[in-house]
């Protein structure tokens, strides 16, 4: 080969890669993709009764039951994944088969689209072993799903553990039938359950990184009084109106009914919990606590009270709230915290006059500025003005909750600006 020949050829293969250089150069980037948090629940323990009473499927130690379970993803994505939970259980969790699908109507059982009924697998398998008191991820799914769809996960628990890890307030019923039905879009024999089991999140992936807002605290963020599968919680209004306002954001619940900030309830304490249940939630950026009530109302439910008990207590109450934010500086989630409603008009807890001082002094404590990085004054909005210690009559379900009207109006109180906000990690207490 000649001198001339070798420079022609090295000369070529310089301009092929120019050429080459120029268009990686000049291609537009890969579009970015989150995974964000979409849906969640918080778990308890549910231990099986000595004498259990509910329908043969639901009986546990669950055996070979097939489960359907609804969950409503708050924003778009185009994949997903679901966290099974074993959180509670002293032994291990077998599921030999799952699904996911979109839901079409919810009539009342779930109707399946059974176009889109995707099996799900865990590194690569259909079945896994969830070891007691432990999650596992499921592998993504590719399922484009809009804002606000409805979708059934659903998987054959070949054998569960006595005590499962539940979340009873719901307020959607599951279903539950004999057998291995986890590929099967047709049920016709399944039975309801008012609760979600084993089922502790969904995740989507969405078009790049958006506010994910993880809402917790006690019965009054699960709940109480919404009709079943009728997604009027003050956080299902929430997401509707960020999506009717066409700001993308993720709300998560994960409220517990009878829950505590600082002692278990009907579930953990908020602290010995948040982390899990809100702090690692995927893509947090920001979270709403509304809790306290029942701290307060059970310290003086049917017991009498001393100045020096209640000064404990209220001391013990800000020391809860000011470690939960110090965790929530510490990851650079914005934490938002509300007063805590007014509950003398409720004749379970029936609080006297110093209760209500109680209350009074720990929301005056809240409001101070710079407590936290933003507060939501729901005791502001929801009390009677003529009446302070009591609910108004037009958003008053029982003295001590909301009424449907009553979560409305918490959403539309919601300052959603607050979402736009950015909080950095800060390793100290202000």
């Amino acid at each position: 080969m000649s001198a001339s020949t070798t420079k022609t050829g090295r000369a070529a293969w310089l301009a092929a890669a120019a050429l080459l250089l120029a268009a990686c150069g000049s291609a537009p980037p890969a579009p970015r993709a989150d995974w964000v948090a979409a849906w969640g629940s918080a778990m308890l323990a549910q231990p099986a009764p000595s004498a259990d009473a509910r329908p043969v499927p639901w009986r546990q130690p669950m055996r070979d039951v097939s489960l359907r379970q609804v969950a409503r993803v708050a924003v778009a994505g185009q994949a997903l994944r679901v966290r099974v939970s074993n959180l509670f259980g002293d032994e291990p969790l077998v599921v030999d088969a799952a699904s996911v699908a979109r839901v079409a109507a919810l009539d009342p059982q779930p109707v399946l689209d059974a176009a889109t009924l995707l099996p799900l697998r865990f590194a690569g398998r259909r079945e896994v072993t969830v070891p007691a008191r432990a999650e596992v991820w499921s592998d993504p799914v590719e399922l484009a799903l809009p804002a606000l769809a409805d979708v059934a996960v659903q998987w054959h628990v070949q054998t569960g553990p006595a005590q499962a890890s539940v979340h009873p307030g719901s307020r959607m019923r599951s279903w539950a039938v004999a057998g291995n039905r986890a590929d099967v879009a047709d049920w016709a024999q399944a039975v309801a359950q008012e609760g979600w089991w084993h089922l502790e999140a969904v995740d989507v992936r969405a078009a790049g990184p958006l506010p994910v807002l993880v809402a917790t605290g006690d019965s009054i963020t699960d709940g109480y009084g919404v009709p079943s599968g009728s997604y009027q919680r003050w956080t299902d209004a929430l997401s509707r109106r960020l999506v009717a306002e066409k700001r993308e954001a993720a709300v998560v619940n994960t409220g517990i009914g009878g829950g505590r900030l600082l002692r278990e309830g009907l579930g953990p304490s908020l602290v010995s919990r948040f982390d899990r249940d809100v702090l690692a939630r995927t893509g947090a950026t920001h979270a709403v606590v509304l809790i306290g009530v029942n701290d307060l109302g059970v310290s003086h439910r049917g017991k009498p009270t001393t100045a020096e008990s209640r000064a404990a207590l209220l001391a013990e109450l800000k020391a809860g709230f000011t470690d939960i934010a110090t965790r929530a500086r510490a990851r650079g989630v914005c934490l938002i915290v509300s007063t805590v409603l007014p509950y003398s008009g409720s004749g379970y807890y029936a609080p006297q006059a110093e209760n209500e001082a109680d209350r009074q002094a720990l929301n005056a404590w809240l409001r101070e500025p710079g407590r936290f990085d933003a507060l939501l004054d729901f005791d502001a909005r929801l009390r009677d003005p003529a009446r302070p210690s009591h609910l108004r009559a037009d958003v008053d379900n029982d003295g001590l909750h909301p009424s449907l009207a009553g979560y409305r109006l918490m959403a539309e109180a919601f300052p959603v600006e607050v979402l736009d906000r950015k909080c950095e990690k800060k390793l100290s207490a202000p």
